[in-house]
């Protein structure tokens, strides 16, 4: 664990407990799907929770962790609707990428002022859980691509679907960051079609050497040694 990072709050037991922790988390939730970071504070997620400041305090040490629990839940259910759409993708490479795509922007769609930071952060435990969940998303990717590999025609096949995967995910932060100021007329699910048709073409184009401009057929140096 990172020097800087926030110590886990201590889950309840009691059914009761339970309860009232979900009512906060919630609250936290929603907070930041409506004001982001900016408007996140304790008494603000007290009020929108019907709840006492104290009554939180009770529970998280103060802002950070109770942010960091709230984060925490978000990306795990990031990487488990990512899961769930793989597995019930439609049959073919074309298929799984429509599901990765819709399963991202399904989860981005309500989020779109908190993912950004998420998987992206100041704090260093706050990078090193963002990464987690995107390196967690591109081996699901890879897993669900294994078996429609003879469809993938690119000279290097996992680093294609390496470069597939961080196409999608990284557009999908981006227009979380960007669509409030800088909007593309697409609804979420219809960025998804786009990028996943983008990404399928890219996979099934042959290739995988450098560009070296309009009309060129010259390889990569490496490739030009190897065939000396």
């Amino acid at each position: 664990m990172s020097s800087h990072a926030v110590p886990a709050f201590r889950p309840p037991q009691q059914a009761r407990s339970r309860m009232s922790l979900r009512k906060v988390l919630d609250a936290a939730e929603q907070v930041l799907a409506t004001g982001g970071l900016a408007e996140f504070t304790v008494a603000t997620v007290a009020d929108r929770a019907g709840v006492s400041v104290g009554a939180i305090y009770r529970r998280f040490a103060g802002k950070e962790q109770l942010l960091h629990a709230v984060k925490d839940e978000l990306l795990g259910r990031l990487e488990t609707g990512v899961a769930e759409a793989l597995r019930g993708a439609e049959s073919g490479a074309d298929g799984v990428l429509a599901a990765f795509a819709h399963a991202l922007a399904g989860t981005f769609a309500g989020h779109d002022r908190v993912f950004p930071e998420l998987l992206g952060g100041q704090r260093a435990d706050a990078v090193e859980r963002g990464l987690r969940t995107l390196a967690t998303v591109q081996d699901a990717l890879a897993d669900a691509l294994a078996p429609y590999r003879r469809e993938i025609r690119r000279a290097e096949p996992d680093r294609a679907i390496r470069v597939a995967a961080r196409t999608i995910a990284g557009s999908c932060v981006h227009r979380a960051a960007t669509c409030r100021s800088w909007p593309d007329g697409l609804t979420w699910p219809g960025w998804a079609d786009e990028v996943a048709a983008m990404a399928g073409a890219y996979l099934g184009t042959p290739g995988g050497y450098a560009f070296r401009g309009a009309g060129s057929s010259s390889r990569s140096g490496d490739d030009q040694r190897e065939s000396r």
